[in-house]
């Protein structure tokens, strides 16, 4: 039951982190073509920073760190008096309190946060690569719409809001489609993030059992486990492309595009 509830994981891991990916995205989007020079800045090191990282190094590193930051403050503030260090060569030790979570709470707590830190960091660095794909999308949108706002008394945050925004999506549309399909090929590092997904329970599901360890004993079903994955992916991905066809028609209904 639990390798069939992992498949909902990974559709619930989509249904979240798809929005906020966007959302990270739009932000960094708007930073980077922003007339402030310190956002701007911001806004084009997080995308440099965050594409530039492979995506394996990223996961692996920001977890431990987000983890660590969250006891850290915890730390401080639920024991001022400590006085010994925290970090003791490759051990990272704190308080009882400030562990997060704490080490009576009910597992599903564990899993909850768990799947949370996943989320954060799937948004993060797909929303990088959303924020490139926007970037780009508002830059192509032609500066004579803008222009044409401009003159018809528009400032430039309404131009923004109703000429540049609506527009960007036709051009962005084609990079956001891929980047979701990266999106779902990308889900099986949940495994790595300590996520109990469907290609861990493949793995330990399709392992060899001998009656030493169940009441089912069999050979090395692993092939079949991931044959089902297969399956799985390939048929998420063609309704994917089924759905973004079809928003891809609707957003050019009415436009005057060669």
């Amino acid at each position: 039951m639990a390798f069939y509830a992992s498949f909902g994981t990974v559709l619930l891991l989509l249904a979240v982190t798809a929005p906020a990916a966007l959302l990270f995205g739009f932000g960094g989007a708007v930073a980077a073509r922003s007339a402030t020079a310190p956002l701007r800045w911001l806004g084009r090191g997080y995308i440099a920073i965050v594409r530039g990282v492979p995506d394996i190094a990223f996961f692996l590193f920001f977890v431990i760190a987000l983890d660590q930051g969250v006891e850290y403050l915890r730390h401080q503030v639920a024991c001022p008096g400590w006085t010994e260090a925290v970090r003791r060569g490759s051990d990272f030790v704190v308080c009882p309190e400030a562990k997060t979570p704490s080490g009576s709470a009910p597992q599903w707590v564990h899993e909850a946060y768990g799947f949370g830190l996943a989320v954060l960091t799937f948004a993060i660095v797909f929303g990088a690569f959303c924020a490139n794909v926007l970037f780009g999308a508002m830059r192509s949108v032609p500066a004579a719409q803008i222009e044409t706002a401009a003159a018809y008394g528009m400032t430039r945050a309404q131009a923004f809001r109703r000429v540049l925004v609506p527009q960007m999506w036709l051009y962005a549309l084609p990079g956001l489609s891929n980047l979701w399909m990266i999106l779902v090929k990308a889900t099986p590092l949940l495994f790595l993030l300590g996520v109990e997904d469907i290609v861990y329970w493949a793995r330990e599901l399709g392992g060899t059992k001998t009656p030493m360890f169940t009441d089912y004993p069999h050979g090395d079903w692993r092939m079949w486990y991931f044959l089902a994955l297969l399956v799985f992916y390939l048929g998420l991905t063609r309704v994917s492309e089924a759905l973004l066809d079809r928003l891809m028609r609707r957003l050019r209904r009415g436009q005057a595009l060669s």
